[in-house]
């Protein structure tokens, strides 16, 4: 499949003066809705693969090949541009090479490489902290150094906002800046106040997970291109999931079930006209 394509289509929306939400995926299905939808970028997060592949909380116990493996069939679906987050690359820098191959091979258009310490190491239990810069930096080289295809984005991902403060994490975004990623990736920003003097220091494009409320001009105007929305997708999916197998359990009919996909949304989430015309075209129909 071109890759390149949805990789040209990414850099050039961040290369704008706007920002915009994307849309949270998991699949197949819910990156081909975001696509049907008008999103110009899908989010594939680390923790919503824990949940989607695993069924399990986001404690770092995913493997790169599920995560992989799981953003191809998302890429492979459709058209949709797609920024993963990576988390800390599956290990340390090398591991980051490694995760950088293996993401650009399944088709992501852009990726997160993060600098908090993971996984929870022994005896820091609820005790969350970065790596020294010097690490972060060795990192993001790291993932520059694997990248084959130039249009893929490498983003620099930092929870410092809310770990150790505006001075650090600006710090932390020069110099992740000056190793050569293409964007900066904020986590926990505590205020406006904040958001506005650590944006005001950064010439890349950001992305902005949690945070302060804002409109999307106004985060434009600080120079974010990319604004998070939580990832309600999955979660709504569970509890209509949850909803409805504990009606039938309890005994509703299926029949009195009426809140579901219509055969016409199925038909169209499935690509079911391809489907029916390749049939005709290639089984002599």
């Amino acid at each position: 499949m071109n890759w390149t394509e949805r990789r040209e289509r990414f850099r050039a929306q961040i290369a704008t003066d706007k920002c915009v939400h994307p849309g949270s995926v998991y699949d197949a299905m819910s990156a081909r809705i975001a696509e049907d939808l008008g999103f110009e970028i899908g989010m594939f997060a680390g923790s919503v693969a824990s949940l989607a592949v695993l069924g399990a909380p986001d404690h770092i116990v995913l493997t790169l090949s599920e995560f992989a493996d799981q953003s191809y069939r998302i890429c492979r679906a459709g058209n949709l541009a797609l920024l993963v987050d990576a988390d800390h690359g599956y290990g340390n820098a090398l591991n980051v090479m490694r995760t950088v191959q293996e993401l650009e091979t399944a088709g992501v258009s852009a990726l997160s490489i993060e600098d908090t310490d993971l996984p929870q190491p022994f005896g820091q239990l609820g005790k969350a902290r970065l790596l020294s810069v010097e690490e972060g930096v060795g990192k993001m080289k790291a993932a520059l150094a694997a990248r084959q295809d130039r249009n893929l984005v490498i983003a620099g991902r930092t929870s410092a906002p809310g770990m150790t403060g505006v001075e650090d994490t600006i710090r932390r975004a020069k110099a992740y800046e000056a190793a050569g990623v293409d964007m900066i990736f904020l986590v926990g920003v505590k205020s406006a106040a904040d958001l506005e003097a650590i944006a005001s220091e950064i010439r890349l494009p950001i992305i902005l997970g949690s945070g302060p409320k804002g409109s999307l001009d106004g985060y434009a105007k600080l120079g974010i291109r990319i604004a998070l929305q939580t990832h309600k997708p999955i979660m709504a999916a569970v509890r209509a999931t949850y909803d409805t197998l504990k009606a039938l359990r309890d005994g509703v009919p299926a029949d009195d079930i009426e809140y579901f996909a219509s055969g016409a949304l199925m038909k169209q989430v499935t690509r079911d006209a391809d489907y029916e015309r390749w049939m005709k075209e290639f089984l002599g129909g």
